[in-house]
């Protein structure tokens, strides 16, 4: 059976249609607003805001490189995010140990994931969304219903041993940092899923579950790594969520999941790549950034700018899953 390439033209336009969007977003704000838009500072504002939605979305690309989906990774940091509060705040440990902790802990909570997928032979999509719930009730339970912020007493009535954030743990969701933690996070998914032996066989997988085992892949372990250094990204967001907000808020991670989603599919289709890549999630996070801070400058009313998102999400969609060729 031949395969027959669209032409050129389309093919090429649709491969870049993402770059293409972003310049030309960049281009329009730049001469709406002028100086206001096109400015460093309005730069390092637009990336200071897509460094949360990149790095859950770097997650994100690291489980849809071998075919999974999870649509809990928000709601875990969340959980993610009360811990590392509860930990730096509430038990006094130092700003590196918390956050270490928080990695940890956030890596065995992921296990109920694995578990589920990987031995319960669950659905990617029903087992999360099945621990979306979970998850919520988990991090309810250990803050005892409330946020984590400064001073709270603990939920079990205790004093606080610590009762402000520090420079330092503020500075983490401030830029610099949080660019320099994105950036950090983008570089080590390029590297790994491109140049790697393990990331090739994640693209194995990804691209032909049954040839990848077939070909001795060992497609559990694989599936393994991946939700592994997923769980990793999910509690490097967190980190930097609560830090910008000087609290484990209520839900506060969970409206990151659709931007998220919506990276990582504009990302599949950057350069013809037809495959979750961390460069394509990173213009797909820059996207969406760049409509969002251009239409606010343009004084769109916020409840609009869901809107806005998910528009992007179905033309990403539309660009990574419209046939590119047809069989004959």
């Amino acid at each position: 059976m031949k395969q027959l390439q669209k032409p050129g033209i389309t093919g090429f336009l649709m491969d870049w249609a993402a770059v293409i969007a972003l310049v030309v977003s960049v281009a329009v704000f730049a001469l709406l607003r002028g100086g206001s838009f096109f400015s460093a500072a309005n730069a390092v504002n637009i990336l200071r805001s897509m460094s949360i939605t990149t790095i859950f979305a770097i997650g994100a690309t690291l489980t849809m490189a071998p075919d999974g989906f999870d649509m809990s990774a928000c709601n875990l940091a969340t959980v993610s995010s009360f811990l590392y509060a509860s930990l730096f705040l509430w038990f006094g440990l130092p700003l590196g140990l918390s956050v270490g902790l928080t990695v940890v802990l956030t890596m065995a909570l992921y296990l109920l994931t694995m578990f589920l997928i990987l031995v319960c032979r669950i659905p990617d999509m029903l087992a999360t969304c099945a621990l979306m719930f979970v998850y919520q009730g988990l991090g309810l339970w250990w803050t005892g219903g409330g946020a984590v912020s400064a001073g709270m007493p603990t939920p079990w009535g205790a004093a606080p041993v610590r009762t402000s954030w520090t420079e330092a743990s503020l500075a983490i969701g401030a830029a610099p940092w949080c660019i320099v933690i994105m950036l950090g996070c983008v570089a080590f998914a390029f590297v790994f899923l491109r140049y790697t032996r393990h990331g090739r066989c994640l693209y194995a997988m990804g691209s032909n579950h049954t040839a990848a085992a077939c070909s001795g892949i060992a497609v559990g372990k694989y599936r393994f790594l991946a939700g592994m250094l997923t769980a990793v990204m999910i509690a490097l967001g967190a980190v930097v969520v609560c830090s910008r907000n000087s609290a484990a808020q209520i839900s506060g991670c969970d409206s990151y999941l659709m931007p998220s989603l919506a990276a990582v599919f504009v990302g599949r289709s950057v350069g013809g790549a037809e495959k979750p890549n961390a460069l394509g999630t990173l213009v797909g996070a820059a996207l969406v950034a760049v409509l969002e801070n251009g239409l606010t400058q343009l004084g769109v009313v916020y409840y609009v700018l869901p809107a806005v998102k998910g528009g992007v999400l179905a033309l990403a969609l539309v660009a990574a899953y419209a046939p590119r060729r047809k069989r004959i």
